[in-house]
């Protein structure tokens, strides 16, 4: 059966968000004059994303609310650094606004989009907030493909890999599992999710340094390899 949609992952799919978390995180750190407890910007950045690959899934379990988590996330790294804030939220909330303005697309997507947009039903699934990442999509242009077609774990009540919201996302475009192919960055969440709950799986290995082992699960390097609409 040919597909008849495509839903996408956001961050590190579409939007580069490794780059301009790291942007934001060293922007913020200089103007709070904390960059320099670090013995390189490298470091700085390292610390900040291992903390937020710990404290992130505890918000998608349900432990944490999103905006705990920011707030989580803060505290621990302002301990590890030995500086303190009377208002961790405000802290974070200068971060988000110095990375904000520095949100980018990959320029593989929107040539990839503008192929697909109209021919194939387009959609979104993403671990996270719906007002977080439908602000992202506008702020790059992307927002008009997709128009309500975006599912975030936050609203949905549950995240990937798990089968429902992939389900779920077929639902949203009105189309079977089978007529569907999803395009994530994450293989065990994204790759193996899809698969597991009957899409066309594609993992999108941007580095072209993972392999796939396992059956099921197309390995592409840029969005410029997805099959044209409707094969």
């Amino acid at each position: 059966m040919s597909v008849r949609g495509v839903l996408f992952d956001v961050d590190d799919t579409l939007i580069d968000y490794s780059a301009t978390a790291r942007i934001g995180i060293l922007r913020h750190l200089e103007a709070e004059d904390a960059l320099g407890r670090f013995e390189s910007p490298e470091a700085a950045v390292a610390l900040w994303r291992a903390i937020e690959e710990e404290e992130y899934p505890r918000y998608l379990a349900g432990e944490l609310t999103f905006t705990g988590q920011q707030l989580v996330r803060t505290e621990r790294f302002l301990v590890e650094i030995g500086m303190t804030t009377d208002d961790p939220v405000a802290w974070f909330g200068r971060y988000a606004a110095r990375r904000d303005t520095a949100w980018a697309a990959f320029p593989d997507v929107a040539p990839a989009l503008r192929a697909f947009h109209g021919r194939v039903g387009l959609g979104v699934i993403s671990n996270a907030s719906l007002p977080y990442q439908t602000g992202k999509l506008r702020k790059v242009g992307l927002l008009h493909h997709f128009g309500d077609a975006i599912l975030c774990s936050d609203e949905f009540g549950s995240a990937k890999p798990a089968p429902e919201i992939f389900l779920a996302g077929c639902a949203m475009l009105g189309l079977a599992p089978d007529q569907v192919a999803y395009v994530g960055d994450r293989y065990d969440v994204d790759a193996l999710g899809a698969r597991d709950a009957g899409l066309r799986a594609y993992w999108l290995d941007r580095s072209g340094l993972g392999s796939a082992n396992d059956a099921g699960i197309t390995v592409i390097r840029s969005l410029a390899e997805l099959d044209s609409p409707g094969s």
